[in-house]
């Protein structure tokens, strides 16, 4: 076989001798072997299908369907077509049948030149598209029935448009489908004459088309005669001729159907010619407070709004049809909302303008209350956010043009959330409708109040000029505001801090003013609430250096940076009843932080919560190994935060932490302060006997600054109070300093509670207390507090002293 382009292993003649185009390829289409009609149909060079190049043949579709399929590595059939060739103007198109040889990794590919019948099936198309064509553009229409169904086979546009279908809904349908069964009982004989006797037939009918529309029609109807001479089908050809028969008739019918609509619709009608008004209906004299009287024969203008006259003129001179807005002027002036929509007509020669006069009042009614839902708060009826915020762009751009300045208020309500929490959600609406309500009525009528969210609202005072200015309105919101309400019964009063920051001085967008007076607002809550604050650049500042330390903080948690000492709690003899545990932070480059550096930021961005629970964790640790080393009769007291308690399953968290470490309650006590305990008795009562059912012992920290009352206390399972370091510092030498002192520790015994005292720094002090009656003590007199390996040594050796 020295032929390279024989086909091997094969008993069949020469490759040049058979009649039809065969080819082997490979999985990547190369040609390996061939016959010479395959060389000659597709014009390749003798020899040359080594390095043939299909993309070069064949148009870039087929070429992109060949590669697909012979990467599939199976069976395939394809139609391929050539590129135009000088030979070939129109190109040529080949039907390749292949088989894929696994064992030899090759397809045996027979290729059969369909150009003739595809060029033959475009030439039908292109004739049934001629047909269609002229189908759909015959002023005629036309269709077809098959003979034994009555179904339609074929209808042009405007046939299918007569009985409201498009020529795809129309096919299969029969004749009573199409035209409804009364007409199609009408014209059964007509049908009978066509498909029973083979012979055409014409007739007249009118006809109601689903448009409501009637017209005549001249209908022929010519059988298709099959060679048997039996009916395959009728061709219908339909011509209207209204127009010839009834033109005079249905204008009378128009008239008199158009005078009675025109009595009877809600709509306003009104006829026009050369601008002035020729007739109008009930409907339109209503709408504009006119008698038809006065109507007739004034000019359309006079009636049409003056802002709006060039408009409407020129629709009417255009003639124009679509439906536009435009504004009439009722009798009294008023004016009103309304659609137009114009018709221009020809009437007994004269062209005339028909215009509907639809009324929109309700329309625009509804679209405002659309837009006002859009941009008002649904509780209080004040602007949203998203109203403030174009507002503030409003009076931003008013006051660049005035070179003036005006001021914007961030009005946050304190401790909002104890409401919703203590008495429900229900009532906290009640409470921030009030509150809405008093800020509008402190304001001017040029002012603008809208809720941001929450318990949080904006208020813009355009124009202020004097800082006193802002003030006296900042002192009228605080009055107005903390004023209690009354809700159900119970008197509830809330406070508001506010931050101001005024334009252009403090920002010039709307983000950074809301921003600043936001910084602005928490200064106020951190200089003890219900007070306002100007923003000023320090306060940038700040805010960036808590946002620092926050991160910070963060981190620190992550790596081990924070660490408790331990303060010791002794009685009046020096003996060891307790050690409270007090957070420091290893800072990385300010060093050893106090609390006060950084616990207030931990409370204000929940950092407090993450903190909290290391801080208790490593407490019973700590806990558990003075326990082991011999260290009795010495709990490890935690300052708990008030996130920290109101925590859903705070008590089941402890109870799980004693679980793991292995500590009993005994050796822990926690301390809340006076407000955490006022928040909601009875759940407060619930958490403490959970916690006292465990062991764990309650104390009540800086007990005198809250205001908790002696109902509310003697309620609660407490073990201990705190004098507050702020009422030690003093003593013995201030009167009140004293009094407060002795009547905590009074009442404490009353309570059958145990009293210790924080701060005491000199033996004057402690001596006072004791006398007094109070238990322990704890503060510099002591001891400083002490890392954990110092308070241990310290408890050891306190220890073998007292033995």
């Amino acid at each position: 076989m020295n032929d390279p382009r024989a086909l091997p292993d094969s008993d069949l003649p020469a490759p040049d001798d058979w009649p039809c185009a065969l080819a082997c390829l490979d999985e990547s289409g190369a040609v390996l072997t061939s016959t010479a009609a395959f060389t000659e149909g597709l014009g390749m060079a003798e020899g040359a299908h080594p390095s043939w190049v299909w993309s070069a043949v064949l148009t870039p579709g087929s070429f992109a369907q060949l590669q697909a399929a012979l990467a599939l590595q199976r069976d395939f059939h394809l139609t391929l077509s050539l590129k135009d060739t000088p030979t070939h103007p129109g190109g040529l198109w080949f039907d390749v049948r292949a088989r894929w040889d696994k064992a030899r990794a090759r397809y045996a590919c027979v290729f059969l030149d369909i150009t003739e019948r595809m060029l033959a099936d475009a030439e039908a198309r292109h004739r049934a598209d001629q047909f269609k064509l002229l189908a759909d553009n015959v002023p005629v229409l036309i269709a077809y029935f098959e003979a034994r169904s009555l179904t339609c086979q074929f209808a042009n546009q405007q046939y299918a448009a007569t009985f409201g279908l498009t020529e795809q809904e129309i096919i299969g349908r029969n004749v009573a489908d199409i035209i409804g069964p009364g007409a199609s009982r009408e014209i059964e004989p007509y049908v009978e004459t066509v498909v029973r006797r083979v012979a055409p037939t014409a007739y007249e009918r009118e006809l109601t088309g689903r448009d409501g529309e009637r017209r005549w029609l001249e209908v022929n109807l010519l059988p298709h005669i099959a060679p048997d001479g039996e009916a395959l089908g009728a061709f219908v050809l339909i011509s209207d001729i209204t127009r010839h028969r009834t033109a005079e008739q249905a204008l009378r019918e128009t008239q008199d159907r158009l005078a009675r609509f025109m009595q009877a619709t809600a709509e306003g009608i009104a006829f026009l010619q050369e601008g002035v008004i020729t007739d109008v209906n009930p409907a339109a004299c209503l709408l504009v407070g006119r008698t038809r009287e006065e109507l007739v024969g004034a000019r359309t203008l006079d009636i049409v709004a003056p802002d709006q006259r060039a408009k409407v003129a020129d629709t009417i001179r255009a003639g124009t049809e679509t439906p536009y807005e435009s504004v009439l002027l009722h009798k009294d002036g008023r004016r009103l909302p309304v659609e137009l929509i114009g018709r221009t007509m020809e009437h007994k020669g004269e062209r005339i303008r028909m215009t509907i006069v639809r009324d929109i009042r309700e329309r625009y009614a509804a679209q405002e209350h659309i837009r006002h839902l859009a941009l008002h708060d649904a509780l209080t009826g004040l602007p949203n956010r998203a109203s403030l915020m174009e507002d503030i762009g409003h009076q931003i751009a008013a006051a660049r043009r005035a070179d003036s300045q005006f001021a914007l208020l961030f009005i946050d309500l304190d401790h909002f959330k104890r409401v919703n929490d203590s008495l429900g959600h229900l009532v906290g609406d009640t409470l921030l409708q009030t509150v809405a309500r008093r800020i509008t009525d402190s304001l001017r009528t040029t002012d603008r109040v809208a809720r941001f969210g929450g318990d949080e609202f904006i208020v813009l005072l355009p124009n202020t000029l004097e800082r006193l200015d802002i003030e006296e309105v900042c002192n009228k919101l605080l009055a107005a505001i903390e004023v209690p309400v009354n809700v159900d019964g119970r008197l509830i009063s809330v406070t508001p801090s506010i931050g101001i920051s005024v334009f252009p001085h403090d920002a010039g967008t709307a983000d950074a003013l809301i921003k600043n007076a936001d910084t602005a607002m928490y200064l106020a809550k951190s200089r003890g609430r219900a007070n306002y604050q100007f923003f000023t650049p320090a306060m940038a500042r700040s805010a960036l250096e808590a946002l620092v330390m926050e991160s910070q903080m963060s981190q620190g948690l992550v790596h081990g940076e924070f660490v408790l000492h331990f303060q010791p709690q002794v009685r009046a003899d020096g003996t060891l009843v307790g050690a409270e545990a007090l957070m420091r932070w290893n800072h990385p480059e300010r060093g050893l932080l106090m609390p006060d550096a950084f616990i207030e930021l931990a409370e204000q961005q929940r950092l407090m919560l993450p903190l909290g629970q290391w801080a208790l964790r490593e407490a019973v640790r700590c806990a558990r190994r003075w326990h082991a080393a011999g260290i009795r009769h010495a709990p490890v007291a935690v300052n708990l935060s008030s996130v920290q308690f109101q925590t859903s399953g705070f008590t089941a968290l402890v109870q799980q932490l004693l679980r793991d470490e292995g500590v009993p309650g005994e050796l822990i006590e926690l301390e809340l302060t006076e407000r955490m305990l006022m928040d909601d008795l009875p759940e407060v009562q619930r958490k403490l006997g959970e916690l006292k059912a465990m062991g764990i012992r309650i104390s009540v920290d800086d007990f005198g600054t809250g205001y908790s009352s002696l109902a509310h206390l003697k309620e609660l399972p407490i073990d201990k109070m705190k004098i507050d370091r702020s009422f030690v510092h003093d003593l013995p030498g201030d009167p009140d300093s004293n009094a407060i002192a002795r009547a905590i520790i009074e009442m404490s015994r009353g309570l059958g509670l145990k009293v210790i005292a924080e701060g005491v720094e000199t033996v004057a002090q402690r001596d006072f207390l004791s006398e007094a009656g109070c238990d322990e003590f704890q503060g510099l007199l002591v001891s400083r507090p002490l890392a954990v390996d110092d308070f241990e040594a310290w408890a050891l050796g306190s220890q073998v002293l007292s033995t």
